[in-house]
């Protein structure tokens, strides 16, 4: 006896056995396929809680919204103890682990981090650490980069050297010293400001560098100035933002201030109140290095 199917009966069998080869296919396309490509961008600096220094990040921020067109950006800063001040006053900015955490839930699949930091030490490689972690995560971004510091290669140096040196006020007489205030570390990368000094004093000889936490101290500026006998003095912060270190231990009137100190040893001084991200050809630096870091997002 032969079984035979209606046009109608013909049409219901074939539905059914779609159903069968598809939804299978849907299903398993659902767990193992990837995501649509969505790429942006993290900023992630120390941070500063003084509104002055606000000038730097916007900076930063409108350079690198003209360079990616189109590509989300968001911030993140490393600082605990600037989070916290800030959201004391109302102001949340997220830790970079955080900050990334929210991007891997909103969908982004490739991100480029940069780092807004002067040298590769503790807080560059906290955040390089902290992005890594994230590559590859179950349900995380496919693809992380991130970018170097300001002062990373042997051209970064040179590039900066001459960015600051062109920001020198244009007032300062040969014969004035300038006294750059970095941050200091007690990583091994402390040495980028000694190394400083090298491509500084080829530069200008009237130009010292000195920090905060680490080496060279203000006793090692001291003795600089000893022995240039230079009266004049520019104080200029060799770090990205004008906040608390250099309107306070550079330029403030306490008695162990810089301006203090040097003002008190018999210098005439003139605290410069600018971050190195108020320079347009030094944000350019950090700007190339998240290009690099953006294309091989693509590799």
């Amino acid at each position: 006896m032969q079984c035979r199917f209606g046009v109608q009966q013909k049409a219901i069998f074939a539905f059914i056995l779609l159903c069968f080869l598809i939804i299978p296919s849907l299903a398993q396309a659902g767990h193992g396929d990837s995501k649509p490509v969505k790429k942006g961008i993290l900023l992630a600096a120390f941070g500063s809680s003084m509104d002055q220094a606000q000038v730097s990040f916007d900076n930063i921020d409108k350079a690198v919204k003209k360079a990616f067109p189109g590509v989300p950006v968001r911030w993140a800063f490393s600082s605990s103890i600037i989070r916290h001040i800030l959201a004391k006053e109302g102001r949340t900015v997220d830790s970079p682990v955080t900050a990334l955490a929210k991007m891997m839930d909103d969908g982004f699949t490739h991100v480029a981090v940069q780092s807004l930091h002067t040298i590769p030490g503790e807080e560059y490689t906290g955040i390089f650490e902290t992005a890594m972690k994230f590559e590859g995560m179950p349900k995380g971004m496919t693809k992380i980069a991130v970018g170097k510091p300001l002062l990373f290669s042997n051209e970064d140096m040179e590039r900066t050297v001459k960015a600051i040196v062109a920001n020198i006020p244009k007032d300062r007489k040969s014969k004035d010293a300038v006294v750059l205030m970095g941050h200091g570390t007690p990583d091994c990368a402390n040495i980028y400001y000694p190394g400083s000094q090298f491509y500084f004093s080829k530069a200008d000889s009237k130009i010292i560098v000195g920090t905060v936490e680490g080496t060279p101290t203000l006793d090692d500026v001291k003795a600089k100035l000893a022995k240039m006998k230079a009266k004049k003095v520019y104080l200029m912060p060799y770090m990205s933002v004008a906040g608390d270190h250099a309107r306070n231990d550079m330029a403030g009137e306490d008695a162990d201030s810089w301006n203090s100190i040097l003002t008190k040893a018999g210098y005439k001084c003139v605290p410069v109140l600018k971050g190195s991200a108020e320079y347009p050809q030094v944000v350019d630096i950090w700007v190339d290095h998240l290009k690099t870091a953006f294309n091989s997002l693509d590799h």
